[in-house]
């Protein structure tokens, strides 16, 4: 659906409940469409995109000058 700046400001809660239900909201000034209200998806992980990292040998180890917090 397509819904001009005004009308959807004022049912900002109601498109926003829509698209994400997944319908196609169209948002439109002087019924000329300029954007697209969709449900923002998180991305998700690829396995083996943290190849090449190392860890140091001493990651385990707690600093001299932080005995006292032990």
């Amino acid at each position: 659906m397509q819904y001009n700046v005004a009308e959807a400001k004022a049912k900002l809660s109601e498109l926003l409940e829509k698209a994400l239900l997944g319908e196609e909201i169209i948002l439109a000034k002087d019924h000329k469409p300029i954007a697209k209200l969709v449900p923002l998806v998180p991305a998700k992980r690829r396995p083996g995109t943290g190849k090449g990292g190392w860890m140091a040998p001493d990651f385990d180890d707690i600093p001299e000058d932080f005995e006292e917090y032990r």
